[in-house]
């Protein structure tokens, strides 16, 4: 397996993801700060319920008790395994101290970044 590293920086967050193809399924570790097992993200790829011709995701997340990456490893693990139309694990673990309501979102950007660069570097799966 090959291993991606994309990673989004805005003094003095950076948010780094870690990707690896498993067959025709996604892998992807995204960290920050004092990176940490947070949450767990899974999405699979199926057609829309509303238009067939679309493709939509279904997922789950597991997030451990006192931590808050289940925002970011949902999203993450549903936008990629839409855009990529396969199965994808999010593992999030993000962790700075005293974060101020406009750091989060500064963070939550970077991580949406870094889901586009990764969407955009990957072709999607064929089967």
């Amino acid at each position: 397996m090959t291993r991606l590293t994309f990673s989004e920086k805005d003094a003095p967050f950076e948010v780094t993801a870690y990707v690896e193809r498993v067959g025709e399924d996604l892998l992807v570790l995204v960290s920050g700060g004092e990176a940490h097992i947070g949450a767990v993200g899974i999405a699979h790829a199926r057609p829309s319920l509303r238009d067939p011709g679309e493709t939509s995701s279904t997922s789950s997340v597991f997030t451990l008790p006192g931590h808050k990456e289940d925002a970011v490893a949902k999203q993450m693990a549903e936008g990629l395994s839409k855009k990529l139309r396969c199965s994808v694990v999010v593992v999030a673990g993000m962790h700075w101290e005293r974060l101020a309501e406009k750091d989060l979102d500064t963070i939550l950007m970077l991580c949406q970044k870094v889901e586009e660069r990764v969407a955009g570097a990957l072709l999607p799966c064929t089967g």
